[in-house]
């Protein structure tokens, strides 16, 4: 296992007030409109699995614009945050898969396929927006199927090299990339790195679902067996990760990223930033390696 990695890309003032808003830096990146036809490079297509054709669960695929069936692509999977959510920044999350926007400004729309996975409620026939299964219980199995699924489909379908698969999520889904994504043996083999874009599953305990405590999080991150995180967020977020992990004398290969932005917006990888730029960096990196 890799030393710990700590990457401090700029200094955060004291008071969460002085960190400039996502406005201030123009876009240089805008999210495809959504489609219903068929996959294809450059477009944003919201899909269903064959299996679940009859069924109201669906997710959102998108190809890159170079994408050739010749080759094998790497996969940026992305799990939403919760919704409906809105701040007095106007951050908005709608907590829907067509609300994602995390890998497209990760990847610029080049190189990577992007596919934004769902949470599915009890019975696994339909998407929430609010955590995972349905209250109390919040059943994460349904939606570690659907996972598996989709990443299996993508895969045999478009090309995605099941070697270079990266999970990313934004507030609920950067917990889901470590409660979801390490929750057991069958999904947490699969990924070759992960994104947790503000939160950290175990942080923060007071969440309604079972299993938020720091043993059961303890139990999910010993899954994670040396594989690169790079853990970001607005304001200090990353910095209290980054204090958990070390509370917990866990050894890895964690990297440790402010945004530069006080906004809890997923919008900010489509703007050119250093952050966004190390983010890309290390991307390659460890893809490569």
């Amino acid at each position: 296992m890799k030393s710990l990695v700590i990457a401090l890309l700029a200094l955060m003032p004291s008071a969460h007030a002085q960190l400039p808003d996502i406005s201030s830096i123009e876009a240089d990146l805008q999210v495809p409109e959504l489609t219903t036809g068929k996959p294809s490079p450059g477009e944003r297509v919201k899909q269903k699995l064959p299996t679940r054709e009859q069924l109201p669960s669906h997710h959102v695929l998108y190809l890159p614009e170079d994408w050739t069936p010749d080759r094998s692509w790497p996969v940026l999977v992305e799990f939403a945050g919760n919704g409906p959510y809105r701040n007095k920044y106007h951050d908005i999350s709608t907590g829907r898969v067509e609300g994602s926007k995390l890998g497209y400004g990760i990847s610029g729309g080049e190189g990577f396929i992007w596919l934004c996975v769902p949470y599915l409620d009890e019975t696994g026939h339909t998407n929430v927006t609010r955590w995972w299964g349905t209250k109390p219980d919040y059943n994460p199995q349904p939606t570690i199927d659907y996972c598996l699924e989709a990443v299996n489909f993508v895969c045999s379908n478009y090309g995605g090299d099941t070697n270079r698969l990266v999970l990313c999520g934004f507030s609920r889904g950067a917990i889901a990339c470590n409660f979801i994504g390490l929750h057991d043996d069958r999904i947490a083999p699969i990924w070759r790195a992960f994104i947790p874009y503000s939160h950290y599953d175990g942080v923060i305990t007071r969440w309604p679902y079972p299993g938020d405590d720091r043993k059961s999080a303890l139990s999910r991150l010993r899954r994670l067996n040396g594989r690169p995180q790079f853990i970001c967020g607005e304001n200090d977020n990353a910095d209290k990760t980054r204090d958990y992990l070390r509370s917990l004398d866990i050894k890895g290969d964690f990297t440790f990223a402010p945004t530069g932005f006080r906004n809890h917006n997923d919008a900010w990888t489509l703007r050119p930033t250093p952050a966004r730029a190390k983010l890309r960096a290390w991307l390659q990196r460890v893809l490569r390696e």
